[in-house]
């Protein structure tokens, strides 16, 4: 088991190290917007879904709206994004089960959330945290560095979550996923990450 006050001080560090950058989750007006402008990051710049979700949520700010849109009319605002095409199909769907499932409420439960269109455990973890709930999403930049620190030596995203859930208190756990994610942005070359890592680890 490895200390709590050195994995503290490696997440202080990761911070320090980072520049402070928007986030595609963050700042939304609403549970729904959180939830599609998260749906829309995956492989994506988070400098590119806000901007597209800017867009995209002032033609259909609610689920209502974007359950009733048209495929072709969706596709050409989030054409920018990383598969767009099936992005479009899954988030006109992920409204309408909204809509159909939870009378227009995204739900809160994990095993609800994942029931919907486009909704893996990444996703859910990171709109769960973006909620107040005690969760760690598990994106590429998670898995790396998480790597990197010796924080795991799994690769299965559900493994790496679980083995970062028993080492941080719950308290932490929401801090994990923004806090790596912007230092993995803020290091665009595994060179420099791969020599701040090592740097982070004799300190």
């Amino acid at each position: 088991m490895k200390d709590l006050k050195m994995l503290l001080k490696q997440l202080k560090l990761l911070e320090k190290c980072s520049t402070i950058m928007p986030l595609a989750a963050e700042n939304w007006k609403t549970p729904f917007q959180t939830l599609i402008a998260i749906i829309l990051s995956a492989r994506t710049r988070d400098e590119t879904t806000i901007r597209i979700c800017k867009t995209l949520f002032l033609k259909y700010p609610n689920a209502q709206s974007l359950a009733n849109a048209n495929v072709d009319a969706v596709e050409q605002i989030i054409r920018p994004v990383n598969y767009y095409k099936t992005k479009s199909r899954n988030i006109i769907s992920c409204s309408k089960q909204i809509i159909e499932n939870y009378n227009g409420e995204v739900p809160r439960k994990e095993e609800e959330l994942l029931t919907l269109s486009g909704v893996g455990r990444k996703t859910t973890n990171v709109f769960l945290s973006e909620m107040g709930k005690d969760a760690i999403g598990v994106d590429t930049h998670v898995s790396y560095i998480s790597q990197g620190l010796g924080w795991t030596k799994n690769k299965n995203p559900h493994k790496i979550e679980e083995d970062l859930k028993k080492l941080f208190p719950k308290n932490h756990w929401r801090k994990v996923n923004p806090i790596v994610v912007r230092f993995g942005k803020s290091h665009i070359s595994r060179k420099e990450k791969d020599k701040l890592l090592k740097e982070i680890l004799r300190e």
